[in-house]
């Protein structure tokens, strides 16, 4: 372990640990936009830049490992000034066309803009250099006039997901992130699951789907329902309707990372063919009626509540056992259910109905 002092409050952090994740230890909060704590420091930005003493010069608190009686202070006027300095320089190079951001509240890189009193309206570049949107892919929004070349997109590729697919082109003012070799997200073997957008703090990456949707008015955390894992996030509702999905980093299965059916796939919970009630056959709800010719009288769907489709089903389930034995009954659960929810069906089909006959579609 390491002792050091950061503004004068002494803290015990494991050796290794860089600067900014022992102030976050204490409570400290020092400005940042290319760190993330589930990426690898990088100290690109510079906004964390703190003072130590006996170092000459500041120093990126991101990249910097704490050493034995180190002493750092995190806010002075020549830091602020430097801060500040250094969003001045981003917004050189940065335009907002203005479509709404769709996240819930200012983007982290906004946020840091506002905390120094700058406007990025009045303060950004008047000129564009990119065509937003240009890239073919599904479901992500490029707009490389917002980017900041903070690399937070390409560490998410590289660690979260392990694809690879962005990179940094160029050099000097030209520098830009780009997808493989200078091609698109597609053919850079992207597989669309969104962590580059999740970790951008600009908001030059995006949900396509979501782009001219707004901001939510709330948001509410749930269990995705595509298969087993248990992946949380938090659904954006505007007006009673899901306009996208955006990780939670608080979710104890996956955190910020999802899969592209998680992320974009909740177009079905809004579709007109959607299911909301039970349905059985207008001949089941009577008890002593014959089946009917296939299409015949009594072959129509009718909706029911819950509780009488179970009971049909059940009465149907015992009377064929009774008839035919257990193993006349095979029972497929699906890989939408929770792991617990697929256990359950297992006790059904063995304990309860008595048979071993019994599948997973776990074939996503």
């Amino acid at each position: 372990m390491t002792n050091l002092t950061i503004n004068g409050q002494s803290v015990e952090v494991p050796d290794g640990t860089m600067v900014l994740r022992a102030a976050e230890k204490l409570g400290i909060v020092i400005p940042t936009l290319c760190d993330h704590p589930d990426l690898t420091p990088y100290g690109g930005c510079r906004l964390c830049l703190v003072e130590v003493k006996g170092a000459r010069g500041m120093m990126a608190s991101c990249a910097l490992p704490v050493t034995e009686g180190m002493q750092v202070t995190t806010e002075s006027p020549a830091l602020y000034q430097s801060r500040r300095e250094i969003l001045e320089f981003l917004l050189y190079a940065y335009h907002d066309r203005g479509y709404v951001n769709g996240q819930k509240g200012e983007t982290q890189f906004e946020h840091w803009l506002h905390h120094f009193g700058l406007d990025p309206a009045k303060d950004q570049s008047p000129t564009t250099r990119f065509n937003p949107g240009s890239d073919p892919n599904p479901v992500v929004w490029v707009d490389l006039d917002k980017c900041i070349l903070c690399n937070r997109c390409v560490r998410a590729c590289e660690e979260v997901q392990g694809r690879f697919v962005w990179g940094l082109t160029k050099r000097g003012f030209d520098a830009e992130i780009s997808p493989g070799a200078n091609t698109d997200m597609l053919t850079a073997r992207c597989e669309s699951c969104g962590a580059c957008v999740a970790y951008c703090p600009t908001g030059a990456l995006d949900n396509k789907p979501s782009v001219g949707a707004g901001k939510p008015d709330r948001l509410v955390t749930t269990t995705c329902s595509y298969c087993g894992v248990g992946c949380q996030f938090d659904l954006n509702i505007k007006d009673d309707k899901i306009i996208r999905v955006t990780s939670n980093p608080a979710a104890p299965v996956n955190g910020m990372h999802l899969c592209v059916k998680g992320r974009y796939g909740y177009d079905y919970v809004h579709h007109a063919d959607r299911l909301l009630k039970p349905r059985v056959r207008a001949y089941l709800l009577d008890g002593t009626a014959p089946k009917p010719a296939h299409a015949g009288k009594g072959w129509d769907w009718v909706e029911t509540d819950w509780d009488t489709a179970l009971d049909i089903t059940a009465r149907k389930l015992d009377s064929i056992r009774a008839q035919h034995g257990a193993d006349s009954i095979g029972v497929l659960t699906s890989a939408k259910c929770t792991n617990e929810e697929n256990y359950l069906m297992n006790k059904l089909a063995r304990q309860v109905i008595g048979t071993n006959n019994i599948d997973h579609c776990a074939r996503l």
